[in-house]
């Protein structure tokens, strides 16, 4: 039974869990990606001599693993909890469920470090990971979706804040996709094969892989924007009801956009043209969102000036603009056609996962930790504003270096002589390529110092306080947005 002592409290003790191992998986995740990003134009350091484990091949989804599922997931589940909990005024449900679901992610994670370099994969993006883990994500996605529903179910107040809309469909959605994409039969301990076959497979895991960008990716971190970024601001919600709309457009429309992967593939045409018309419409509330986030900061921009924390969140904003309205013009096919299997692609997915996802994460894990551990403000705003400029100028090196190596490469790779003879051989481009890999590398470099610099100012925040749980408002009624 919950004390007396638990009901009036919310359970911070599991979001302190969570924002503390965020910070240290984004480190962890983002310098196994410095590290790739070295091995493209230093393949010495895949360090052949000690083993197969360190080849770019395993150490990449050891990367995309760690930065989305480690990394993200730890900010969403941290995150969501304590949203959950303040805008419901109510403890979170579940009683040893909210420390199961900490424990088990981070098994998970562990589980992933250890058998990505040993070579075991299902070689699907972003699903790599075998059926012993794909079993354990979902006992521990199913016990996430009973903590978060069951602390909506006994809220105290009436209204359900659109955070908790888009953090619940994130929820929802995630557990759908891993389990339709991980249908497959074991054929040993750490071996399996799927239930689908050749461009079907394709084709689920296209759904699974572009909506994991849609609902993990998007819906997920919507979720914080619409909490943090009007909490920091001190201002409510620009429009209530364009939240809305763009919440039921956002779930609809991302769901058939996936397709679009698999331009100029054995996939029907019409499969094709119908990812591509989806993704397209899928621009509008995307930007209605940005929107949404953006004006509220109406009446308060003089506060951009002086809170580096409020600058990460609205920066993120920028940047999920600026991949949103991407995404949709890389759908086009004529566009496809040039951008496909280019750097441009890694340059799209970055800016969005480092621009956007990272930074509305940043920002929302320096407002909670000094709330978390009984402070006023972080042990240093000064080391928040140098992390802002630092990431944002790795940010922009990386994205800008991998848009002109994706679009030198789709060009040299279309070029045709007149006898209708490839210009350039696939080398050629890889050797013009080489100096804005470098560039890329010391954009990563500065993304992961700057991560560095957040994890010694959350030591000091953290260790200079005290672990609090708030107390929950007697008055129930009392809105919290």
């Amino acid at each position: 039974m919950e004390t007396l002592m638990d009901t009036q409290t919310y359970n911070y003790k599991v979001v302190r869990q969570f924002a503390i191992m965020t910070v240290v998986w984004g480190i962890v995740g983002m310098l196994v990606g410095v590290i790739v990003a070295a091995q493209l134009f230093a393949p010495s350091l895949d360090l052949s001599d000690v083993g197969p484990w360190f080849h770019f091949g395993r150490l990449r989804p050891l990367h995309t693993n760690a930065v989305i599922f480690a990394f993200g997931g730890c900010g969403l589940m941290g995150t969501s909890y304590y949203v959950v909990q303040r805008t419901c005024n109510a403890r979170l449900f579940g009683g040893w469920l909210p420390a199961f679901t900490f424990w088990g992610w981070q098994a998970v994670i562990v589980a992933a470090i250890v058998s990505l370099p040993l070579g075991y994969t299902q070689a699907k993006e972003y699903a790599e990971l075998e059926w012993p883990i794909d079993i354990l994500i979902a006992l521990v996605w199913i016990a996430y979706a009973i903590v978060f529903f069951g602390t909506i179910a006994k809220r105290k107040i009436k209204h359900i804040y659109v955070a908790n809309w888009f953090y619940g469909g994130f929820i929802l959605a995630v557990a759908l996709l891993h389990i339709v994409n991980n249908l497959s039969i074991p054929a040993g301990f750490m071996k399996s094969y799927p239930v689908y076959a050749g461009a079907i497979d394709a084709m689920v895991q296209w759904w699974y892989g572009h909506n994991a960008v849609g609902f993990f990716l998007t819906a997920g971190f919507l979720g914080m924007m619409y909490y943090f970024v009007p909490k920091q601001a001190g201002r409510p919600v620009y429009s209530y009801r364009l939240s809305v709309v763009h919440f039921w457009a956002l779930i609809f429309t991302y769901m058939w956009a996936g397709s679009h992967h698999l331009h100029y593939t054995a996939l029907p045409d019409w499969t094709q043209s119908l990812g591509m018309v989806l993704s397209l419409i899928l621009f509008a509330p995307s930007w209605g969102g940005m929107i949404n986030g953006i004006m509220t900061l109406s009446g308060a921009w003089d506060k951009l000036r002086t809170d580096p924390i409020l600058k990460f969140l609205i920066v993120s904003l920028s940047f999920y603009g600026m991949s949103t309205f991407e995404g949709p013009m890389m759908s086009i096919k004529s566009v496809n056609a040039l951008s496909h299997y280019t750097d441009w692609t890694v340059a799209h997915v970055h800016a969005g996962a480092l621009g956007w996802v990272g930074f509305v994460t940043i920002g929302s894990v320096y407002y909670m930790i000094p709330r978390l551990f009984g402070k006023n403000e972080m042990y240093s705003t000064k080391l928040v504003e140098a992390h802002f400029w630092i990431a944002t100028i790795g940010v922009v090196l990386y994205i800008a270096s991998m848009w002109i190596a994706g679009v030198l490469q789709g060009l040299m790779w279309g070029s045709l002589n007149a006898d209708g003879t490839l210009t350039y051989s696939f080398v050629e481009s890889v050797k013009r390529t080489m100096p804005f890999y470098m560039i890329r590398f010391t954009g990563g470099l500065l993304y992961l110092s700057g991560m560095c610099i957040m994890a010694y100012n959350v030591y000091r925040t953290a260790i200079s306080g005290k672990a609090v749980d708030a107390e929950i408002p007697a008055v129930s009624q009392t809105q919290h947005h």
